[in-house]
């Protein structure tokens, strides 16, 4: 099956990195920062997503981008969309100074797959009110894959986005692009759903999710992947197949935390207190459950 070879393709040419108990990472994927616009679906989870990597920044969590943190489909200039959030690029900055910041392109900025277009648009960036060119990720990698290898028992965490082998994600991306950008981009503000995304599609998303299951039953990996914009935690008779969900649902981000060796699904929200004030709260939603429950036997 294609999906398979596409998985393990990006599997055999990710990037290692040794993990132990005493290891923090975060994962959210499907940022989809856009241009603050009417069109930009993060517009609304901004200072969800701005406190909660505070958070994971005061608590010495790396963040792990499993890919499409940039809106890379329906805006042409990256610049636009690092104005409209500087905010939080500023915070992403201070992660990657401290090299705790892994970023991986998905579908919607397979544009940082290409060198060239990194070093142009993250090495450096133009402030505008300082008037002078300024470091972002200065010699930043972006990976299509990371595989976390732990040191204390026999476990393989495979970290990809999700779209591979998803044939109108992955082998016609660039046709997608084209009809996100100058249609389906002002269509979904008013209402109308992109059938080709696995997002706003429950057949296709049931589809990829099998293929992810197959791959994990095959290659005997432990999977997080983003992509489907679905959150999943397996249940303990269930495979090791673990989605971050989005930070674009109505009300809320979700995301992966890995710390004290186990990993929990969990969520941030803007909730009313008895007083009526919003404050931003963490919830775990599943979890947690040892990462010793997936190693190999």
């Amino acid at each position: 099956m294609f999906t398979l070879k596409r998985l393990m393709e990006a599997y055999d040419h990710a990037k290692h990195i040794s993990v132990n108990s005493q290891s923090k990472y975060i994962f959210f994927s499907d940022v989809h920062r856009g241009d603050n616009s009417l069109a930009d679906e993060f517009a609304h989870n901004q200072n969800v997503y701005y406190h909660a990597l505070k958070y994971y920044l005061a608590e010495g969590y790396t963040y792990i981008e499993v890919g499409d943190g940039d809106e890379l489909w329906e805006h042409s200039k990256f610049s636009v969309i690092r104005y409209a959030h500087s905010d939080v690029f500023m915070l992403l900055r201070d992660f990657f100074d401290q090299n705790r910041f892994i970023m991986l392109y998905g579908n919607h900025n397979m544009a940082f797959k290409n060198p060239k277009h990194i070093q142009k648009h993250l090495f450096s960036f133009y402030d505008e009110y300082e008037e002078f060119f300024d470091e972002l990720f200065p010699g930043i990698h972006v990976e299509e894959a990371v595989v976390l290898e732990h040191e204390d028992f026999p476990l393989e965490i495979f970290v990809v986005h999700g779209h591979q082998g998803d044939f109108i994600n992955d082998q016609i991306w660039p046709i997608m692009k084209t009809l996100n950008r100058y249609f389906w981009r002002y269509f979904h503000i008013v209402g109308f759903q992109n059938p080709a995304s696995p997002a706003k599609n429950a057949h296709k998303r049931h589809k990829i999710e099998i293929n992810y299951s197959k791959f994990i039953e095959t290659y005997d990996k432990m999977l997080i992947v983003g992509h489907t914009h679905r959150p999943k935690f397996p249940k303990p008779d269930e495979l090791p197949y673990f989605n971050t969900g989005c930070c674009i649902h109505p009300r809320n981000i979700t995301g992966l935390e890995i710390v004290d060796n186990q990993i929990a699904l969990i969520e941030w929200r803007i909730v009313p207190d008895d007083t009526g004030t919003l404050k931003i709260i963490r919830r775990v939603i599943r979890g947690p459950r040892p990462l010793s429950d997936f190693s190999r036997k």
